[in-house]
């Protein structure tokens, strides 16, 4: 994500799921490639680590912003 020196577009998803969704560990099909930790946290842990610098990504920073304004997730 570099505004102004490219014209790279993104699209953000947001969407519930439960464990029962979950068809491997990973949450996806090994079989497509897909190779998917899952990493659960709060929401305050998430944005606190936010404010440590631990979750720096800029896109990751965005969808737990956008969470918190909309009350999208338990603290």
């Amino acid at each position: 994500m570099s505004p102004g020196s490219v014209t790279e577009r993104l699209y953000f998803f947001v969407g519930e799921y439960a464990d029962s969704d979950k068809v491997s560990e990973g949450g996806g099909h090994h079989h497509e490639g897909e190779d998917i930790e899952v990493l659960e946290l709060g929401l305050d842990e998430a944005l606190a680590q936010v404010a440590a610098g631990t979750i720096c990504d800029g896109k990751t920073i965005m969808l737990l912003q956008y969470a918190k304004l909309h009350g999208l997730l338990a603290p």
